[in-house]
């Protein structure tokens, strides 16, 4: 397994290396140190950090994609990966149901308060 430094990371996931150095604060993907203490992410951590963005637009809190991302083995494969898209499409999905009954209220000519 190879190790990437920040900006190859911040590269292939397409955010800035201060967005990497935050996922990794909150515990969303891993480092190693070297010797010289430059951090170093396994491979999986571009993949990890795409995840996140996705998940954060879905509107899962930090707490909730850590979660997702715990739950992934070490090394995760295929299979896992897929799992994990299923999750995000279905809590996507759900979301989305609650926001269209949401603005079905909205639309419904019912009085939301009284003033």
């Amino acid at each position: 397994m190879g190790t990437f430094t920040v900006g190859e990371v911040a590269r292939e996931s397409g955010v800035s290396g201060s967005a990497i150095r935050f996922y990794e604060r909150q515990g969303l993907i891993e480092a190693t140190r070297t010797g010289g203490n430059q951090r170093r992410f396994g491979s999986d951590a571009a993949c990890r950090v795409r995840v996140a963005r996705v998940a954060q637009r879905i509107g899962l809190s930090v707490t909730e994609i850590r979660g997702l991302l715990a739950a992934l083995p070490p090394e995760p494969g295929l299979a896992d990966w897929q799992a994990l898209h299923e999750k995000l499409t279905g809590e996507a999905e759900r979301r989305i149901r609650e926001l269209h009954a949401a603005l079905d209220d909205i639309r419904s000519g019912r009085r939301l308060c009284e003033l």
